[in-house]
């Protein structure tokens, strides 16, 4: 800005040497020292005023200054107050206030320590016994017993009559589907016999024939998992396996290889199993479990009568759900587990495992789930069995569909 002041002075030092030259008669020499001093007196004039306008600015600085440096000095009066205030406080009462309190909750800290201590070796203890009581009871004929002669069953599945129908499991409280419970139906005369009425005992050739159950279980759960990836909806499937499968080498042999063909989509296929065969399995059926969940699947404990439970190791053992009935969860929580029922879902999901809540038939009952911040549930009131959905369906030929059942 100042460059330009200098070149309008200038500019006008010559105009007014010129017009002194033409209009007055002054000589070229006369003409161009008036054109100087013109210029070098404006120069200095503007030179002056530039010199003022920054000593005006400095002072302002300089004030500027002052005033932060005054606010600075309250600002470290107030801080030295508040530093005196703190010397002066007496801290030593509360701080024996603090050590007594902390000693108390160390008192408490290990009495309950002792307290876990002494459930943890009286259920090691009792853990034995309660094996050789389920011995007895361990035979398949007085824990279930078909409606549904054997025959009859193999001819079905012979036809490709085994019908896979899905039950939802639903989060609370938004109610959105979050994984199916794959429900196989057979298709008898017409009508759809439900599990409990056709499913065979494990003995004999009622144990071939529930392998083969389990196997196209298995199967279809793949292709339902495998039709939803490609939909672009993926979707999780729990599917029941019996321990008669698991201990069986060729049948476990054909799962393995059906796994290891489509690892892509098994940690959305999720394998399920009744709480009592669970802790009944005998070791080649959990190490048969185990492998299945080394290609990537999850483990599912259906009807948990308790949830005392050491839900580490069942988490290293691929367990991901784990469901118990409304009925005993709502009324009677006290004989599932030591926590309050408010409690033990947050308790259990520190292990990465999900409780569900089945068998729910009243809204009175989900809103009790939700005061106790459950958020996996499953009943009637919230969804029926049904077929799967149509993108999900196989609407391949009935003569493959059998040729795949034998």
């Amino acid at each position: 800005m100042q460059n330009l002041v200098l070149i309008f002075i200038g500019v006008c030092g010559v105009a007014i040497g010129a017009a002194a030259y033409f209009a007055l008669g002054l000589t070229p020499i006369e003409a161009g020292l008036l054109a100087l001093v013109i210029i070098v007196g404006g120069a200095m004039i503007e030179e002056r005023n530039a010199r003022r306008r920054a000593f005006r600015r400095l002072e302002q600085g300089v004030e500027e200054m002052g005033r932060l440096l005054a606010t600075d000095a309250k600002a470290g009066q107030v801080l030295s107050q508040r530093v005196n205030a703190l010397v002066d406080l007496e801290l030593g009462p509360r701080l024996d206030v603090i050590e007594a309190d902390m000693s108390v909750l160390g008192t408490v800290v290990r009495q309950v320590a002792e307290a876990v201590s002494d459930l943890e070796t009286a259920q090691a203890a009792s853990t034995p016994v309660q094996r050789e009581d389920r011995a007895p009871t361990a035979e398949p004929e007085s824990r279930r017993a078909p409606t549904i002669a054997l025959d009859i069953v193999k001819r079905a599945l012979d036809e490709g009559h085994l019908v896979h129908h899905a039950r939802p499991i639903f989060t609370l409280p938004q109610r959105k589907v979050h994984a199916l419970d794959l429900v196989p139906r057979l298709d008898v005369e017409g009508r759809l016999a439900e599990p409990p009425e056709y499913m065979p005992i494990p003995t004999g050739e009622g144990t071939v024939v529930l392998r083969r159950i389990d196997r196209l279980c298995a199967e279809e759960a793949i292709r339902i998992v495998r039709r939803a990836r490609l939909n672009g909806d993926p979707v999780r499937i729990l599917v029941d396996i019996s321990p008669a499968s698991l201990g069986d080498k060729p049948a476990l042999d054909q799962t393995l290889i059906l796994l290891a063909a489509n690892r892509a989509i098994n940690a959305d296929i999720v394998f399920a199993l009744d709480y009592e065969e669970w802790a009944g399995l005998s070791r080649p059926q959990s190490d048969g479990l185990a492998s299945l969940v080394q290609q990537g699947v999850l483990v599912a404990l259906r009807n948990a009568t308790t949830l005392r439970l050491d839900f580490a190791g069942l988490a290293e053992k691929g367990v991901r759900y784990i469901s118990v009935g409304a009925r005993a969860f709502l009324k009677t929580p006290t004989a599932l587990t030591d926590f309050h029922s408010s409690d033990i879902n947050d308790y259990i999901k520190r292990f990465g495992i999900n409780l569900v809540v089945t068998d729910l038939e009243a809204e009175s009952e989900i809103l009790a789930l939700l005061d106790d911040g459950i958020r996996l549930a499953q009943g009637p009131v919230m969804g029926e069995t049904a077929p799967l959905r149509a993108d999900l369906r196989d609407e391949g030929d009935d003569s493959l569909r059998r040729a795949a059942a034998r």
